[in-house]
C-alpha cells in the first residue's frame, strides 16, 4: 500500500487493530491477509474455531506472531454479539452475513439486518472505534438483468428485489439474498442518520468477486470465485449466472481498507465493480491463455449494460495502490493458477 495518505490524516494508524467479521470467508480472508499486508493488525471472527483454524494457520505462517488473532462469534443476530470482539480495535470491516441463498426471507433478511445493527451498536459502546465498513453488495443496488440499461447512482436501491422477497410466497434463493443485503444497508444509514456515532462509516458494494481464493481446496466451494473454476472443468452450471459486473478479490479487499482508513469516504457507497463481463469473455480468455485444451462451446447470454458510478472506486485504489481495476485476463488467471500448481 503506497503512502498515498501522506498529505491527508489517515482515520486509522498503520499498526492499530482492525476487527474483521466474517474473516474466514472468501472476501473475508483477502479482507484480513491485504490489511496484514498493508501494516495493521487484525481480529477475525468466525463462528467456529475449529472452522477458521486454516485462516489462523495461514496468516500466522505469512506475517508471523501476534497480527492475526482468531475470536468465535456464534450468534452475530445477539444482541451482545460483538461487544467482546470490538474492545480495543480502531476499525471494524463488518463482512459477515446469511449465505444460505435460502428462499426463506425469514431465515434471511431479519438476522442479516439484525447482525449490521449489533455491529454498530457494539461499536458505539467503544470509544477506541473510529471508522466502520460495511459490506454491502452491487444486489444492494440492482439485479443483473441482460441487455437492460439501467442507470445506477448512489441512491439507487435494489427495493424490486426486497419487495418481491417479502411479498411472494416462494422467491428465489438470489432475490432474498439481494433482499437482505438492501434492508440491511439502508438499515445501517437509516441508524447512522438517526444516531450520528462518532465514527466514520462507509459501505462498500461489490459485484461478482474473482481471483485468489486463500483457502486450501477452496476451488470447490460455492463462493463466486470458484465459478470461473468450474467453467474451467467443464462445468456449464454457471451458465444461470447472467452477464454482470466482475471485481478482482483483492481490488475489493483494498477498497474496503481504502474505505475505512481514509476520511474521504465517510457517508459513501463505493461501488467495487470493475467492468461487465459475460461467460464468452471468460471462455476466449481460458482459450488464450491455455492453448491445447478444450472448453465448452460459448452460450448465448447477452450483455450487462447497467452504467454503474465506479469511477470514484477506481480512483480510490489509484490513489492508494497506484493501480486501478485489476484486468479480467489477469484475475482469471490468478484464479485458475491454484488448479495448475
Amino acid at each position: 500500500m503506497e503512502e498515498a495518505h501522506s498529505f491527508i490524516k489517515p482515520t486509522i494508524k498503520k499498526g492499530d487493530l482492525i476487527l474483521i467479521t466474517g474473516a474466514t470467508g472468501y472476501i473475508g480472508s483477502n479482507v484480513a491477509d491485504q490489511a496484514l499486508e498493508a501494516g495493521y493488525r487484525v481480529r477475525g471472527t468466525t463462528r467456529s474455531r475449529a472452522k477458521g483454524q486454516w485462516l489462523y494457520d495461514l496468516l500466522l505462517k505469512k506475517y508471523g506472531e501476534g497480527k492475526f488473532e482468531l475470536v468465535e462469534v456464534p450468534d452475530m443476530t445477539d444482541s451482545a454479539a460483538y461487544d467482546d470482539a470490538v474492545r480495543g480495535v480502531s476499525g471494524v470491516i463488518h463482512l459477515a452475513s446469511v449465505l444460505t441463498f435460502s428462499t426463506n426471507a425469514d431465515e434471511v433478511i431479519p438476522p442479516t439486518v439484525k447482525a449490521a445493527l449489533n455491529v454498530l451498536k457494539s461499536a458505539t459502546k467503544e470509544p477506541s472505534v473510529k471508522s466502520i465498513v460495511f459490506t454491502s453488495s452491487s444486489t444492494a443496488a440492482l439485479s443483473p438483468q441482460p441487455n437492460k440499461k439501467i442507470v445506477v447512482t448512489a441512491d439507487t436501491w435494489n427495493n424490486e428485489a426486497l419487495n418481491y422477497a417479502l411479498s411472494d410466497p416462494n422467491p428465489d434463493g438470489f432475490a432474498v439474498y439481494a433482499a437482505s443485503k438492501t434492508a440491511a444497508e439502508q438499515a445501517v444509514w437509516k441508524a447512522v442518520k438517526e444516531t450520528q456515532p462518532p465514527f466514520q462509516v462507509a459501505a462498500v458494494l461489490p459485484n461478482m468477486n474473482i481471483g485468489s481464493i486463500l483457502k486450501p481446496g477452496g476451488a470447490m466451494d460455492s463462493s463466486t470465485g470458484s465459478w470461473p473454476l468450474k467453467l474451467f472443468r467443464g462445468d456449464t452450471s454457471v451458465y444461470d449466472f447472467p452477464p454482470q459486473y466482475y471485481v478482482n478479490v483483492k481490488d475489493d479487499a483494498r477498497l474496503h481498507i481504502i474505505a475505512l482508513i481514509d476520511p474521504e469516504c465517510d457517508g459513501r457507497r463505493i461501488f467495487a465493480f470493475a467492468a461487465p463481463f459475460n461467460w464468452n469473455d471468460v471462455l476466449a480468455i481460458f482459450r488464450k491463455q491455455n492453448p491445447g485444451m478444450e472448453f465448452p462451446e460459448d452460450g448465448n447470454f447477452g450483455r450487462d449494460l447497467s452504467e454503474v458510478p465506479n469511477a470514484e472506486a477506481e480512483q480510490l485504489l489509484r490513489k492508494h495502490y497506484g493501480k486501478g481495476w485489476t484486468s479480467l485476463e489477469d484475475s482469471l488467471e490468478e484464479s485458475t493458477a491454484m488448479l495448475k500448481n
